[in-house]
């Protein structure tokens, strides 16, 4: 998830909301792990990494793939490499890499804050392997402002997390199709509708 000068100014960072114990930690391993469930092993790239945190449970979990995360934010490449994780800076929109390069790639909470969205899907398929997958989740805003009013946490239910678009499955599908994906999955986390706090879309190759 990519954070704005502006969320560090009123907001914590992502790495210090990971580390406080209780429920949003807890979902968020739930998030990754059934995300990470759709991983196809090899070289595999965190797109819009962030500070780290799924790049992190990547090399973990698959100690014997290649993998890197691309962010274009200076700060997050500086807390990633803090953190001794390979990174590199770069855009979504025109990705530094050449075609048919990697196995999977993983999108996190991205494609909501993007003003070309199906460019970036684009590039993303562009150095796709045939056969690779690329792990599309995007948030479901209305059910995080009535989660965080339920749990009385007001000031992040009013919170502006700078989201242009909201995606829905559907709409995801649609614009994977578009730049040449075929739809291999679709989830909804942590449970189904209504209790869908996330959507995940996974793409395959042809």
């Amino acid at each position: 998830m990519p954070v704005t000068a502006q969320q560090r100014d009123v907001d914590v960072s992502q790495r210090e909301a990971y580390a406080r114990p209780g429920v949003g930690r807890k979902y968020w391993d739930i998030r990754d792990r059934i995300t990470l469930s759709y991983v196809r092993e090899g070289r595999i790239l965190d797109a819009g990494c962030g500070e780290g945190i799924t790049l992190e449970k990547l090399i973990r979990q698959f100690p014997d793939c290649q993998v890197e995360g691309l962010d274009v934010d200076p700060a997050n490449i500086e807390i990633c490499r803090r953190h001794n994780l390979p990174v590199r800076q770069g855009s979504i929109l025109q990705l530094p890499y050449d075609d048919n390069t990697f196995d999977t790639c993983t999108f996190m909470e991205v494609i909501e804050h993007l003003q070309q969205p199906e460019q970036a899907l684009a590039e993303l398929a562009r150095v796709l392997k045939p056969g690779g997958r690329l792990l599309v989740v995007f948030p479901v805003d209305w059910a995080f402002f009535l989660a965080r009013v339920i749990c009385m946490r007001f000031k992040e239910a009013m919170f502006d997390p700078a989201h242009l678009r909201q995606w829905s499955t559907r709409t995801l599908k649609a614009a994977m199709r578009k730049v040449g994906l075929r739809v291999f999955a679709a989830r909804s986390m942590p449970l189904p509708w209504p209790m869908k706090l996330h959507g995940l879309v996974v793409g395959e190759k042809p």
